[in-house]
């Protein structure tokens, strides 16, 4: 599925807040012509749709092939973590401690996050609206899929899969410097009234914390978690045009969510990415995008 604006995503709504349910795949999806894995997403996406916002979360059924699948995926990215991701995003892996041998039920996640940055997980049924799913992060919520990617193709996931959402982004949380970040993106969120501004927003939270990488000495480290969460992706972004970090324009770059990403920005250092893209939402509002973007518009 190639990017939306946000007014388009709105108009395929299926109910408040959810974009895309679960068990609605694309043609082109790993999983579109097998079944019984739709039917599992749907009944997973069916569970999530159910939860009520503050109790707690139903226990998903995992089967054994699924854990299986998370094992699998945990061995290997960790092994590619250690080599390429930043060591802000390793000291979050081990400050986090998840399990490796099953897939963790969401309550398990909140109970390692808690203590570390007062994050906690919540399911959703598929697809969430940006707005929705930024001004929860300012809560200290973060709205989870449940169900796994594909087992024919475990590198990588067009779309959020419990891996992508607990191995990327949970190892992000436990981090308090990255934390920090996702809660100043639902901050701005709560500032939002037009969608451009949510779209410009969506950009840079897609090129930070979903596909940020940034300087480590002489190398290119990946801190974003939808490279941390592909190993497919995580072998790729070094051949990436890799651009100097840049808000205005990772704002007005456009992205294909189904293919690996061509276009990186790296920043010089993990602290001048947490610097420059905290001071950024700390103003971040309506207008913001029109002022740095000019009349030249990037787009």
């Amino acid at each position: 599925m190639k990017e939306m604006t946000v007014t388009a995503l709105l108009d395929k709504q299926t109910a408040p807040g959810v974009l895309a349910y679960g068990g609605q795949l694309a043609a082109d999806h790993p999983g579109f012509k097998d079944p019984a894995y739709r039917a599992r997403r749907a009944a997973l996406a069916a569970i999530a749709a159910r939860y009520q916002p503050g109790s707690p979360v139903t226990p998903v059924p995992y089967a054994p092939e699924e854990h299986e699948l998370w094992a699998l995926c945990q061995r290997e990215l960790r092994v590619r973590h250690e080599r390429l991701a930043c060591e802000e995003f390793l000291r979050g892996v081990d400050a986090l401690g998840l399990a490796t041998d099953h897939v963790p039920q969401l309550d398990e996640v909140s109970f390692l996050l808690a203590p570390l940055t007062g994050f906690r997980y919540e399911p959703v049924p598929g697809l969430v609206s940006p707005r929705d799913f930024y001004r929860a992060l300012g809560d200290g919520r973060f709205m989870s899929t449940q169900y796994i990617r594909h087992h024919s193709v475990p590198y990588y996931t067009p779309e959020p899969d419990v891996i992508h959402e607990v191995v990327g982004h949970a190892n992000q949380l436990g981090s308090p410097a990255f934390a920090a970040i996702y809660r100043k993106f639902g901050d701005a969120a709560y500032r939002l009234s037009r969608d451009e501004a949510v779209q410009f927003l969506s950009r840079v939270f897609w090129f930070s914390v979903e596909f940020g990488v940034v300087r480590e000495g002489s190398a290119v480290k990946a801190y974003g978690a939808g490279i941390l969460s592909s190993f497919g992706e995580l072998e790729a972004f070094a051949a990436a045009d890799i651009r100097p970090f840049d808000i205005a324009a990772m704002g007005a770059q456009p992205y294909d969510i189904t293919r690996y990403q061509p276009v990186l920005f790296a920043a010089e250092s993990t602290h001048a990415l947490l610097d420059e893209l905290g001071a950024f939402l700390d103003i971040y509002d309506d207008d913001t995008a029109d002022r740095l973007l000019g009349d030249g518009r990037r787009r």
